[in-house]
């Protein structure tokens, strides 16, 4: 398992943060923390579950930033 924060440029509310908490709940994953400006995931390590997670954020509207 892996933990990772990704930031999360454009979210300003709780509305935001629920958007992305639906949207990565989809992906099946579990152990997440969201607050405006990120969010912290626990997750299996490989590039495809990253690159899942960062699909699921951006699917609400918002830029992961690295």
């Amino acid at each position: 398992m892996e933990t990772q924060i990704f930031k999360i440029s454009g979210m300003g509310c709780d509305h935001c943060v629920k958007a992305v908490e639906n949207e990565l709940r989809k992906t099946g994953i579990k152990n997440f923390t969201v607050q405006i400006g990120s969010a912290k995931v626990e997750y299996e390590d490989s590039s495809e579950s990253k690159t899942k997670i960062k699909s699921a954020i951006e699917n609400t509207g918002y830029k992961v930033v690295e």
